[in-house]
Formats: C-alpha cells, sequence, structure tokens
C-alpha cells in the first residue's frame, strides 16, 4: 500500500493500482451526491470527464511531471469505464447501480416529500420544471418522474391533455403508465405483485397472444390499464 503516499517514482502496476482506486472512489462520490449533482451526465460519464481532465492537467502545467504515468493512469481508467459500460448492458443489477430507478415526485396530484428528499430537489425546483413544461398546477398532474438524467418527466390527468381528433366522442380515461413486466428476457416480479398477479398468468396470456414467442426472444413486455399486453422483440 506504499503507493498511497507520496513516492519519487511509482512502476506501471502501482501506477495501474491508483487508477483502480481513484476509479471506484470517484464512483462512491458521484452516487453519494446523487442524481441532482450528476445532472445531464450518467455516473459513468461524469467520473471518466473529472478523473481524466485532472489527471491531464498536471504534466501540461508542471514541467517536472513525467506524462507516464498520467498515460498509464487514464489508459486503466478508460478501461474501467468501458468495462463499466458493457457490464451495465449485460446486466440489470449493474445498470441499476449506475441508471437508478425513476423516482415518482408528483402522483395523482399529490406531490411525493420523501422521493423528492431522495431526489435531493426542493418545492421551488420542482415547480419550476412544472413552469418549464407549461403545467402551473399541481393537481393537473397525474405523474412527475425524476429520470436519471436529472430531468423530469410530466404525464398530466386525461381531462387536462391536449385534444386530438380522436379525443372527440371517447369517454376520458383515468391516465395509466403501463407497467414493464418483462425487461431483457427476465420477469419482473415486483410488477406482477403490485398488480396482484403471477408468473403463471403472465406466461399463459404470453402465449395465448404469441403462440410462436418465448421468453428469451423478450426484450421489453407492458401491460396497460386494460391489460393488453405488448412485446418487443430482440430479432423483430
Amino acid at each position: 500500500m506504499e503507493f498511497f503516499s507520496s513516492q519519487e517514482s511509482l512502476n506501471t502496476i502501482e501506477w495501474a493500482l491508483r487508477a483502480v482506486i481513484g476509479f471506484v472512489f470517484f464512483l462512491i462520490l458521484a452516487k453519494i451526491m446523487g442524481q441532482r449533482s450528476i445532472s445531464q451526465f450518467g455516473i459513468l460519464d461524469m467520473v471518466i470527464i473529472l478523473l481524466i481532465g485532472n489527471i491531464m492537467a498536471h504534466p501540461l502545467s508542471d514541467e517536472g511531471l513525467g506524462l507516464k504515468g498520467s498515460m498509464i493512469t487514464m489508459g486503466v481508467i478508460l478501461v474501467l469505464y468501458l468495462l463499466g459500460i458493457l457490464l451495465s448492458l449485460r446486466s440489470s443489477k449493474v445498470r441499476k447501480l449506475f441508471i437508478p430507478t425513476p423516482y415518482p415526485l408528483i402522483e395523482n396530484g399529490k406531490i411525493l416529500s420523501k422521493n423528492m428528499n431522495k431526489a435531493r430537489i426542493s418545492v421551488d425546483v420542482l415547480m419550476s420544471e412544472l413552469r418549464k413544461k407549461k403545467t402551473e398546477d399541481i393537481e393537473k398532474v397525474a405523474l412527475a418522474l425524476w429520470e436519471p438524467g436529472g430531468q423530469i418527466s410530466i404525464f398530466l390527468k386525461s381531462e387536462y391533455q391536449p385534444i386530438t381528433p380522436s379525443t372527440f366522442g371517447t369517454p376520458l380515461k383515468p391516465f395509466q403508465l403501463p407497467k414493464t413486466v418483462i425487461k431483457e428476457r427476465k420477469v419482473d416480479y415486483v410488477k406482477l405483485h403490485e398488480m396482484g398477479k403471477d408468473e403463471v398468468w403472465l406466461l399463459n396470456k404470453l402465449f395465448a397472444n404469441y403462440k410462436d414467442v418465448k421468453l428469451t426472444d423478450i426484450l421489453l413486455a407492458t401491460i396497460d390499464e386494460n391489460e393488453n399486453l405488448t412485446i418487443f422483440l430482440y430479432h423483430s
């Protein structure tokens, strides 16, 4: 662990170990800082920008520092960054670490203060975002989600949505966001439990509507308020 302290010179392995520890440390800091601090950047993107910018600045401004150590460090960090992206594409657990689940901030016209604390935003920020979407009244909002990128997605109640030709002659129905029940070949048992359903019900519905489709073929499957199943395959 001597590479933690000041050294006159470091070998290649010690430079690489410093890069790994620095990368993990910044990941932890970014996670603690929360989504609001990350804003438009993802956790991995913010970490790579901060680390590489800081590493490259020192040897470029100090003639007493060589480029070898900085280049090794940046190379290791780049590999870790690409590995993180690859793992997030392959594993839903890793993806949840880097891309948190959206927080509902408003449901049926009511502010969820606990989730606002999780997202680390104030009522003033929430109201500002609503005004940007030309929504002046919280009670008109059916659902507002705090997205991982720092933006707020707003869905108005049916009676306040813009009028379209298909609206005429059609009774208004309460807004319902379709529930994701299958994602990347895996059944979401939490969503099924919220609906009061189980895996047997889902598979029966799947095979009744899509006879030749297997669970392993499904990229995404959603169910709306009328229990209509919509699927998206890996190879359409």
